[in-house]
């Protein structure tokens, strides 16, 4: 087979690693760190014939591949990656790598800057209902390699796939291709919006079918651009960008998809309009599937919701404490506010990224009675704050302060909710925006 190379010891990497190695690679995998994790790593898998290099600064005169697999952390623009495709090096991401042994099934396909892991998870639940084997993957639940590996090869693949990975992944051509929402989001990697709408949907023009949130503005100033498409509504047939033969909508509280009503919307516990339109996606890519109104209700009936999407965890003192963690920029962050019940005590900041708050602060004036500032973007959320005249806020420094804090307050705001949604990433205190969730989880759960 020859040399592979694959950059970036996650999930993802290490996937990659093992199905390669299974189809007779020799395979390096490696790393810029190095820790003592990372070297227990490196002695477990040289034991499955998979060479680990720790502080490793990949060279195509001394690594010599044959193929580069880069997961999806790595920037696609990165010196090395661009010199191995200049010199016609197969180059390409993990996603790729599983579609190429994948690609005899169809795929759902699921992209959009917020809304990607909520409607990958609900098709999945309506899939398994129905009786397929269709695993989610990607970005959610396995790495695209770990399906690729199973012994038994499902009936399909339910993907969440992020721009960084459509990046890597030119010819992954899903059976179905969902564009959940887009606004401005990874512009330090992507430098333009216009780069970063590109690649988002170079993954649907190669999708048989196309299904698009008719209620996220961008995408619909783009319908004329998507003539064939699916769309969906959450405010009626009437609303549709396209032929209501072709639409998925609320009506008088019920899903009407393609002109057949489907289910009531009470069926859905999770709260917020986002959360209708994620549920509308999934209903629309079951039904092109071919799966029964019956088990799309039953599914949608038994669906816990996602972690740290929006997750109540409990209730304290009459108080609703619910984990938004996920939600790591300002969009995200914004519709998690609009979702729960105000007054809402809001937990945020991180590492922050770019983009326009505006927007978000004046959802913060509307539903929050205080805001709980953490982490590296506390200074500059208080700047803003001060800038839009909101003074309701407190600078701490962690989770743990913030917890305490809003305990502290409940008496004198009797909030509703005390949410954490950040608007940033975690990498200033915690390795993912899930350890972080995790975090606020476990200090819930010991509050007396």
């Amino acid at each position: 087979m020859g040399q592979a190379l694959i950059i970036g010891v996650g999930r993802s990497g290490i996937a990659a690693a093992k199905l390669l190695r299974h189809q007779g690679w020799d395979v390096v995998l490696g790393d810029r760190q190095e820790n003592e994790a990372l070297a227990q790593l490196q002695s477990e898998l040289k034991l499955q014939g998979i060479t680990v290099k720790l502080g490793h600064t990949p060279d195509l005169d001394s690594d010599q591949p044959d193929l580069v697999v880069a997961s999806p952390g790595v920037p696609w623009d990165v010196p090395f990656l661009k010199a191995a495709r200049e010199k016609k090096v197969d180059t390409i991401g993990e996603m790729e790598l599983a579609w190429r042994s994948l690609n005899n099934i169809p795929w759902v396909g699921i992209t959009g800057t917020n809304g990607k892991t909520t409607t990958t998870a609900l098709i999945a639940a309506i899939f398994k209902t129905a009786g397929l084997d269709a695993p989610a993957c990607g970005n959610i639940g396995n790495a695209a390699c770990e399906v690729a590996m199973r012994e038994k090869t499902p009936e399909w693949a339910i993907a969440e796939v992020s721009s960084y990975q459509i990046e890597s992944s030119a010819e992954l051509a899903p059976q179905i291709g969902i564009w959940t929402t887009f606004t401005p989001d990874h512009l330090a990697r992507h430098k333009t919006l216009e780069n970063y709408y590109d690649i988002k949907a170079s993954l649907l023009k190669r999708s048989r079918r196309q299904i698009l949130n008719g209620d996220d503005s961008y995408l619909r100033s783009k319908a004329s651009e998507w003539p064939n498409a699916y769309w969906t509504s959450v405010k009626g047939e009437a609303d549709l960008p396209c032929d209501k033969s072709k639409g998925v909508c609320i009506e008088d509280a019920w899903v009407k998809a393609f002109g057949e009503l489907i289910m009531p919307i009470s069926l859905l516990k999770m709260v917020g309009d986002h959360n209708l339109q994620n549920l509308l996606m999934a209903i629309a890519a079951a039904r092109l599937a071919g799966i029964e109104k019956g088990a799309i209700a039953e599914a949608i009936a038994t669906f816990p919701g996602v972690p740290h999407r929006l997750e109540i965890i409990r209730s304290y003192q009459g108080v609703q404490f619910i984990n938004d963690s996920k939600a790591t920029n300002y969009d995200a962050a914004e519709v998690g506010l609009a979702a729960v019940d105000a007054p809402a005590i809001l937990i945020a900041g991180g590492d922050p990224k770019k983009g326009d708050a505006s927007q978000w602060i004046e959802k913060i004036k509307t539903q929050a009675s205080k805001v709980l500032l953490i982490g590296a973007a506390a200074n500059q959320f208080s700047e803003s704050f001060d800038a839009a005249d909101f003074k309701a806020y407190e600078v701490l420094e962690t989770l743990d302060q913030a917890i305490a804090r809003s305990v502290e307050l409940i008496p004198q705001l009797s909030p509703k909710v005390v949410l954490l949604s950040p608007a940033c990433a975690s990498f200033d205190q915690y390795s993912s925006f899930e350890e972080r969730g995790e975090h606020f989880r476990k200090l819930c759960q010991d509050l007396a």
